[in-house]
């Protein structure tokens, strides 16, 4: 029996599972680590953040009789507009029907619709990571280009650690990670400094640096980007591209739980009510090229709410 299409958009709750189920861990993604989702009830609005200024000295005397002084908590309105961001991608019952044999078609076209949008936010979350626009200053950024961190001799644990006590100086709180490139994380594996902390290791595996890394720089986490991608337009030659340049390194503090005003660098802001997951996943039939449409769709912002929480190393020329 013919199923019966229609030409409105159908929610697929279960293509969302699959949607959502689709592990990309072992593809190298890392923009939903870096800035972690949270959800809002509006599309446009304003939450609250916790300031660096918070940690201000205030006078904690008290005299018998007296009122306590009083203090508020230092917050600051952030204000956003999530941008409706998706995609679709047409099934053809041609193809549905080759297919059918061979694997679940249906799944496997919003996981090529999840694959994509990730590549997309992967690009737009190293945008607004290695952007010397938004660290800029001494205060949120130096370079150490002319000792690159491809020469073994380079002293990168001293500039991690320089980037270290400039946030703590800057915010009153140690960062606890890292972000960097996998071209990177190659000439860190190499670096002279870093293999004398392995003093009568016999045999030392990559594996073993790459633990012990976070250890080694006094940081909770080390995040590697290692997802590349086509740059070239649709129709031309493959030409790949990675999404994070060897040319930084971000030390940061990371947000940690569901609070809105953990102190922090940013967040990816979803709007709870239409992208609970994120991404919804919607069908119709198309009747003029014979085929089901899926659609992914998801309102979205990566959001920097306090440079200050970040230093940015430029580590390469």
């Amino acid at each position: 029996m013919p199923i019966n299409y229609t030409t409105r958009g159908v929610p697929r709750e279960e293509l969302g599972e699959a949607f959502h189920e689709f592990d990309l861990s072992g593809r190298g993604f890392i923009a939903d680590t870096i800035l972690p989702p949270l959800g809002v009830a509006k599309k446009d609005g304003k939450i609250s953040v916790i300031q660096r200024e918070n940690a201000t000295l205030v006078n904690v005397d008290h005299a018998n009789g007296a009122a306590y002084n009083r203090v508020n908590m230092l917050a600051k309105d952030f204000s956003y507009a999530l941008i409706n961001k998706g995609l679709e991608e047409q099934l053809t019952d041609q193809d549905r029907e080759n297919y059918k044999t061979d694997f679940d078609a249906e799944e496997e076209t919003v996981q090529d619709l999840k694959l994509k949008m990730a590549i997309a936010r992967e690009v737009r979350v190293a945008a607004a990571i290695f952007n010397t626009t938004t660290f800029t200053g001494a205060s949120l950024y130096k370079d150490w280009s002319a000792a690159p961190w491809d020469a073994a001799a380079s002293d990168a644990l001293g500039h991690i650690e320089y980037a270290k006590n400039l946030i703590r100086a800057n915010t009153g709180i140690l960062p606890d990670s890292m972000v960097i490139g996998y071209v990177t994380l190659t000439n860190l594996l190499l670096n002279t400094a870093i293999l004398t902390k392995f003093p009568g290791v016999q045999v030392l595996t990559r594996q073993m640096l790459i633990d012990a890394l976070p250890a080694i720089f006094g940081l909770k986490n080390v995040y590697v980007g290692m997802q590349s991608y086509n740059t070239a337009k649709e129709g031309q030659a493959f030409s790949g591209g990675d999404v994070w340049s060897d040319d930084y390194a971000l030390v940061y503090k990371q947000h940690e739980g569901a609070t809105k005003t953990n102190p922090g660098l940013g967040r990816t802001l979803l709007w709870d009510p239409l992208t609970p997951n994120p991404a919804t996943i919607t069908s119709y039939y198309e009747s003029q090229t014979k085929s089901e449409v899926f659609n992914a769709e998801e309102f979205i912002q990566e959001c920097i709410f306090d440079a200050y929480f970040g230093c940015l190393l430029k580590v390469d020329a």
